[in-house]
């Protein structure tokens, strides 16, 4: 695949662009944090199963239909405006995922009215429980900043072509970090998440987190061509201060 899009465009170390403002940068930021708020609620704890042929059963994690967008705009933020700016993004998630795990742990204890009867429904959706709020945000933290890290390092070797490559393998990092981390964490020795279930989810997880991630391809092209061309620019990271810990731009 070729990278045409950035023919035309200003390439600029990061540094070079400082606190410039962005006419799309917030709207992007913003679609990264629903999208991850809603797949760690609707799916994160779900176990579904898909019968492939030749292997049988297989199952897998509900959230894989759509964490996994995640990581493609976490990408196209990287690719259009630097890690600086996707490191922000990716705090920014941070924060929202933990006070949903302050707001969830405490309407779930708030006391009951007489008459309700959803506390036991309620409690079995949102009361997930501190090793899934812990494995969560362990996995999200250092997947994100991984595949962000690894794909802005390979902007800079490849000189910027080949824009598939570093969509795909930094993908392959982070949700691999992220499968890694997550399912021991949170569902390791639990009755109804046995060893071999837990294996297997991990693997497919992985899979097709990354087919996800092929598929989208095409997608992310657009989009990233459709930025830089709407922003004017095409980020560098070059002399970019890569440290987790560090939120200037």
């Amino acid at each position: 695949m070729g990278d045409r899009h950035t023919v035309s465009l200003q390439a600029v170390d990061a540094k070079a662009i400082g606190a410039r403002p962005f006419r799309f940068y917030d709207l992007v930021m913003v679609a990264f944090v629903v999208v991850l708020l809603l797949s760690n609620v609707v799916g994160a704890e779900k176990r579904s199963v898909i019968d492939l042929p030749v292997i049988g059963p297989w199952p897998f994690g509900a959230g894989i239909l759509f964490f996994p967008i995640s990581y493609v705009i976490d990408d196209i933020l990287t690719e259009v405006y630097g890690y600086a700016r996707a490191r922000r993004v990716i705090w920014a998630g941070f924060a929202a995922l933990a006070f949903m795990a302050v707001m969830e742990w405490t309407v779930v204890h708030l006391p009951v009215a007489d008459g309700w009867t959803g506390q036991a429904a309620y409690e079995r959706v949102f009361g997930g429980g501190w090793r899934i709020i812990l494995a969560s945000l362990c996995a999200f933290w250092a997947g994100d900043f991984l595949n962000s890290l690894v794909l802005a390092k390979m902007k800079i070797w490849t000189r910027g072509r080949w824009l598939w490559t570093r969509t795909i393998g930094s993908t392959i990092v982070g949700e691999g970090a992220d499968s890694l981390i997550f399912y021991p964490l949170a569902f390791y020795g639990l009755a109804d998440w046995p060893v071999a279930a837990l294996g297997q989810v991990m693997i497919s997880q992985f899979v097709l987190k990354v087919g996800w991630e092929v598929v989208l391809t095409p997608v992310t092209y657009a989009v990233v061509g459709w930025l830089k061309r709407a922003e004017g620019v095409d980020v560098y990271d070059r002399g970019t201060d890569f440290s987790p810990f560090h939120v200037g731009v």
